[in-house]
C-alpha cells in the first residue's frame, strides 16, 4: 500500500521535478559561467552565401555589390547562411532527449526569420550538442534602396563569423523526455530569448 502511494505521488510530482530542472530554460553566456538550465553555450555564423556563390571575407563590400546588381532581374537573391550553436546542460544534470525546437531570428535592419528544427536532440550534462540551423533572407526582398545595407550585413556575416549586436535569437523547446517520464512543448518549458552583445557575447533577454 505504501508502496503504491509513492507511486502515485511520483507521478504527480514527476512533472514539477522536470520542469525544476529545465524550467530555467535560459542561455548563459559564452563566458562558461552557467546561469540557467538549458544553455546555449556558443553561436556563430558560417557558410554565408548570396544566391549560389559563397562569400569569402577577404572580398570588399563593391565585389559583393556588383554581384548582387548582376542578379537584379531574378526579382529574388537569397542571403543564407549557417548558424552553428551549441545546447547543453549544467554539470550534474540527467539526460535530457529533446524532441526539435521552434527559434525566431531577428537582426537589426532585417525582417526576422524563424524555422524549426525537427530532429532529436540529446543533451547531456558536460558534452554539448553541435547543432547547424540554415537562415535565408532574400536581399532583393526590401528594394534596391536595402541594397547595399543587406550587402553589407553578408559581408559582415563571413568577415566576423558571429551575428551582429542587436540581434536577438529565440528557441522554444519541444517536447522533453527524461528521469521516465516526457514533458510536452510549452508545458512550464519557457522560450529562451538571447541578445547579442557589442563585444559578441550572449545576453539573456527577460
Amino acid at each position: 500500500m505504501l508502496t503504491r502511494r509513492l507511486r502515485r505521488r511520483w507521478r504527480l510530482l514527476a512533472p514539477f521535478c522536470m520542469a525544476a530542472l529545465l524550467g530555467g530554460c535560459l542561455a548563459i553566456p559564452q563566458t562558461g559561467l552557467f546561469a540557467f538550465r538549458l544553455a546555449v553555450t556558443s553561436l556563430g555564423v558560417e557558410e554565408v552565401r548570396i544566391g549560389p556563390y559563397a562569400v569569402d571575407a577577404r572580398l570588399d563590400t563593391s565585389d559583393l555589390m556588383s554581384l548582387a546588381m548582376s542578379s537584379l532581374g531574378a526579382g529574388s537573391l537569397p542571403l543564407q547562411a549557417t548558424l552553428a550553436m551549441g545546447l547543453g546542460l549544467p554539470i550534474g544534470m540527467p539526460p535530457v532527449e529533446m524532441a526539435g525546437f521552434r527559434w525566431t531570428l531577428d537582426m537589426p535592419g532585417v525582417e526576422p526569420v524563424s524555422g524549426d528544427y525537427d530532429q532529436d536532440v540529446t543533451l547531456t550534462s558536460g558534452d554539448d550538442a553541435n547543432l547547424r540551423l540554415p537562415v535565408a533572407f532574400d536581399l532583393l526582398g526590401g528594394g534596391r534602396e536595402q541594397l547595399a545595407p543587406m550587402v553589407e550585413l553578408a559581408s559582415q556575416l563571413a568577415r566576423q563569423g558571429e551575428l551582429p549586436a542587436g540581434s536577438e535569437l529565440a528557441i522554444t523547446p519541444g517536447d522533453l523526455r527524461g528521469l521516465g517520464m516526457t514533458l510536452p512543448a510549452g508545458l512550464l518549458t519557457p522560450t529562451i530569448r538571447l541578445g547579442v552583445g557589442e563585444d559578441g557575447s550572449l545576453i539573456p533577454q527577460g
